[in-house]
């Protein structure tokens, strides 16, 4: 299809159009003609213009992947989920450092999980409550039920945190299950922002999906992020895949195996296709490369695109810093379970990974570079350095199924000239 983002001349932005190519050539052959991927586009800006663009494989069976494709973000939510209650902290609303229970008055009597196993354990109070900011930095205690880890992930799994329920009542079920840790205390990926979605409900006083429409996706041209996929755009909903072997996620029953199989292929049967009971800000998302550019523009720009601000450039910067306590890094103090990103040099802001030393990550980046990524292997980074923003969009679950991330760094900053 012809593209509505105008690409401008990559050698006119410090970019090697020839070893740009390549970056093509590598993702065709290395993911899309053996069948890792069902398809991929990539997205490189620079100085706010479009560099690279491309579109390869397929969006599902027989439907080539585009600009316009609409795919499961999944985890990529959780950036636009923590920029929109920065926008409520901006109004004076709350206090990063007020208690969760100040608006969840049920979170007051949180315990931390001691001794035992999902049936019989012991439990004691917290050393502090938790906070807004333990939430917006993953340092809140909460969990994932999917970790398989700990009994506290089984226990959540047992209680039924699928995902069924509305925020509300999801937020209430969460209030009497332990948590792993006092908050503050670790780094754990968790449901911490479907919380911060419930606080932007109740701080903001609407719901969470109307919400975002009006603070976000209408101002910045957002069309088609969402939580559900309506009829008129269902013939651009890609296909979803996973591979199994590698899966920590619960398939389809019968789904098995090493090579990629479709999980969800995003037809009338698809949850995505009609409004969820669970407007999820961790996971929830659907979105096109187009759209995820302009939220993406939005924060390089400092808030602000085309005449929409939404944010101050102060918010941005301290969102995209390092809270880790001490400016520790997530090997340091981060639970070794799945994640988006690397663990070593690694620190998190306010809904951000953030690189802060590049040499302990053993990838190639800059200092203060900060990105998220999605379960089905989406990605995007933001290097303020060198004015870039990458997107990369397939739908294969899990994203730690091949070390796409790391391939594309080299590739693309191998292709910086100045």
């Amino acid at each position: 299809m012809d593209s509505n983002l105008e690409v401008s001349d990559p050698s006119e932005l410090g970019i090697d159009p020839d070893r740009l190519a390549r970056i093509d050539r590598f993702i065709a052959e290395n993911y899309i003609e053996n069948g890792r991927f069902p398809g991929f586009t990539l997205l490189i800006s620079r100085g706010g213009d479009v560099a690279h663009l491309s579109y390869q494989g397929e969006a599902r069976q027989g439907v080539a992947m585009a600009e316009d494709t609409i795919v499961r973000i999944y985890s990529m939510s959780k950036p636009i989920t923590s920029m929109a209650i920065m926008s409520l902290y901006e109004e004076g609303r709350f206090k990063l450092d007020e208690p969760v229970s100040t608006f969840i008055p049920s979170w007051a009597d949180l315990r931390v999980f001691l001794d035992g196993n999902p049936t019989s354990y012991s439990t004691a109070f917290p050393e502090r409550e938790m906070t807004v900011h333990d939430l917006l930095t993953h340092t809140s205690g909460l969990t994932y039920g999917f970790m398989g880890r700990h009994p506290v992930d089984a226990l959540y799994r047992r209680a039924g945190l699928d995902g069924g329920h509305k925020l509300e009542s999801y937020v209430e079920m969460l209030a009497e299950l332990p948590l792993l840790f006092s908050p503050g205390s670790e780094w754990s990926y968790s449901v911490a922002t479907d919380v911060l979605g419930r606080l932007v409900e109740i701080i903001g006083g609407q719901s969470f999906d109307s919400f975002l429409s009006e603070r976000f996706f209408e101002p910045l041209g957002m069309v088609d992020t969402g939580f559900w996929v309506d009829d008129d755009r269902a013939d651009r909903f890609a296909a979803n895949y996973a591979l199994p072997a590698l899966s920590p996620f619960p398939l389809p029953e019968g789904t098995e195996g090493d090579s990629m199989v479709m999980i969800d292929a995003g037809d009338a049967a698809s949850p995505y296709r009609k409004p969820p009971a669970f407007f999820s800000g961790g996971g929830g998302l659907v979105s096109t490369i187009g759209d995820y550019h302009r939220f993406t523009q939005m924060l390089i720009r400092g808030g602000e695109l085309d005449g929409a601000r939404v944010l101050s450039p102060k918010t941005i910067d301290y969102a995209a810093s390092n809270h880790l306590p001490g400016g520790r890094d997530l090997a340091s103090m981060g639970q070794p379970v799945f994640s988006e990103t690397r663990y070593d040099g690694v620190g998190f802001g306010l809904g951000f990974s953030v690189i802060v030393d590049p040499m302990a990550t053993q990838v190639i980046s800059s200092p203060g570079e900060f990105a998220w990524g999605g379960a089905a292997s989406t990605l995007f980074w933001i290097d303020p350095v060198e004015e870039l923003t990458v997107i990369g969009l397939t739908q294969l679950m899990p994203s730690s199924a091949y070390p796409i991330r790391q391939e594309l760094k080299a590739l693309i900053y191998g292709a910086l000239t100045e």
